[in-house]
């Protein structure tokens, strides 16, 4: 890996009606390097990106590639010049199979004869690419099969199907297994020692000196600083949120009050075997676990969103019968999904709507919605949850995912749940969201609450729960006090089964 730069974005400017989103930013990239681009929720990371891949057009700065100035107008040019952007989220075609995917809008044809795709040659490119990732999967395949993990391969071999030079990977771990990563860093250094240049976006700061090469810092739409991936993690944090974090993981710990729920011998055929568990008042309960274990199953089939075939729900010592998450609202129960954008947010509407939507009936006289009682209410909460809007008929889209996150909290609290089941809610939002996340949970507990939290982060799980209980394969195999818990320990039973 030589010094020349192979891309540099300099002093570049970007405003948009009353905001400045980016103010003399600098990135300076050089050739067969991860180079990792942090910064909070809202620091100006996505609008560079979308300014290099010809999203956006820059109202004043310079960008050279190779050392010579380029205009990059849109994203065809971009991907012309070697550019190319794998999202957080899917952009493949699900309908369609890999190949398709892959050279999408580029099939290689028969001569100069329009609209005849060589499909022969379609399959073996595609299958040469494949292979470079060590992906056994044929060309054929249909999308729609795929995990998340092998979705992402795929967006990867579409970049170098296009000759990718620089691939700019946005929060590549964020739905992936601990193999999976590590399958993925390993595909990165491969294709680093090609030559292939990587801008990597993540907010999960242990990753960053497994991967990266430097790190360039953005804060409030300014270059703090550029640093090597060995830097103090704390540091980090002081450039990105411009102040000391103490603790990332604030937790007041006490001694737990009144059962709140008990759920006994829940069963469903093929995802969860006779689980058993209860939650005080005042706990913060950790389910840990590999991917399929049955954490989201459990918190749904609770929520009733899910069905189950047998089992007791208990509240307060009382039965309930909860077959529709319309019962669980109404016995105190909450459930903050896993994808708060899918399931949990209506993206379309404002704050105010998202907020009262399970609870409507409070702020309604007869038919109609009493507005002033509703205005009040939501304002209430964003005070109390510090979510940064500027209305409560903001669109909730234009919010950065603490914020989203923050709302869906709301919602439940608007409901007056006393459980709250919170499944992975710190993925996709930057260290000092999920600062504001667990005391926000810490909140929640102190003053009689009980929440069942679920992350794929050990660290996030050791840190602030009172006690964890570990799934494999749909049961629960074994209970963690905050004392024995450790990483070797959870894991261990995560692999071990049942």
């Amino acid at each position: 890996m030589g010094d020349q730069p192979l891309l540099v974005m300099d002093r570049i400017v970007k405003s948009f009606p009353g905001v400045r989103a980016l103010d003399q930013v600098s990135l300076t990239v050089r050739r067969g390097e991860v180079h990792v681009l942090l910064g909070e929720n809202g620091a100006g990371k996505s609008t560079l990106m979308k300014i290099l891949t010809g999203a956006y057009p820059r109202d004043s700065g310079s960008i050279l590639l190779n050392g010579n100035p380029v205009e990059i107008e849109s994203p065809q040019q971009a991907l012309a010049l070697g550019i190319s952007m794998v999202y957080q989220e899917s952009h493949l075609a699900r309908h369609l199979n890999i190949a398709e995917n892959v050279f999408l809008g580029r099939e290689p044809r028969y001569g100069s004869l329009p609209g005849l795709i060589d499909r022969a040659a379609l399959w073996e490119h595609t299958r040469e690419h494949l292979a470079e990732l060590n992906l056994s999967l044929s060309p054929r395949t249909a999308v729609r099969s795929l995990s998340a993990a092998q979705c992402q391969m795929v967006e990867i071999a579409k970049a170098l199907s296009a000759e990718a030079r620089i691939i700019i990977l946005d929060e590549p771990t964020a739905a992936l297994a601990e193999k999976e990563i590590d399958r993925l860093f390993g595909i990165i250094r491969a294709l680093k020692q090609r030559g292939v240049t990587f801008i990597y976006i993540s907010h999960r700061l242990e990753e960053i000196a497994a991967v990266g090469d430097r790190i360039t810092v953005l804060r409030d739409g300014r270059t703090i600083g550029t640093v090597p991936s060995a830097t103090d993690p704390r540091e980090l944090i002081r450039m990105m949120a411009g102040r000391e974090i103490g603790e990332l993981f604030p937790r007041d710990f006490s001694a737990p009050g009144e059962e709140l729920l008990r759920v006994e011998r829940l069963r469903r055929e093929g995802v969860l075997r006779d689980i058993s568990f209860s939650a005080r008042a005042g706990e913060i309960i950790g389910l840990a676990g590999l991917v399929g274990s049955g954490r989201t199953e459990l918190a749904r089939a609770v929520f009733g969103a899910d069905r189950r075939d047998s089992g007791d729900i208990y509240i307060r010592g009382e039965s309930v019968e909860i077959d529709t998450p319309e019962q669980a609202i109404r016995a105190g129960i909450g459930y903050l999904s896993e994808d708060r954008k899918l399931l949990s947010l209506a993206l379309g509407l404002s704050i105010r709507a998202n907020v009262t939507l399970a609870g409507l009936k409070k702020y309604c006289r007869g038919p109609f919605i009493h507005q002033g009682k509703e205005y009040q209410a939501v304002e209430s909460y964003i005070k109390e949850l510090s979510i940064r809007a500027r209305h409560p008929d903001q669109k909730v889209r234009t919010l950065s995912g603490g914020n989203q996150q923050k709302v869906v909290v709301a919602r439940w609290l608007a409901t007056e749940a006393r459980v709250l089941f919170f499944d992975e809610p710190t993925v996709g939002v930057d260290v000092g969201a999920k600062a504001e996340i667990f005391s926000l949970m810490n909140a929640l507990v102190r003053r009689g609450g009980a929440i069942i939290f679920i992350s794929s982060y050990l660290p996030e799980l050791l840190a602030i729960c009172d006690r964890l209980l570990v799934l494999s394969r749909g049961k629960i195999v074994r209970e963690l006090s905050r004392e024995e818990a450790t990483q070797e320990e959870i894991l261990y039973y995560s692999a071990l089964g049942n």
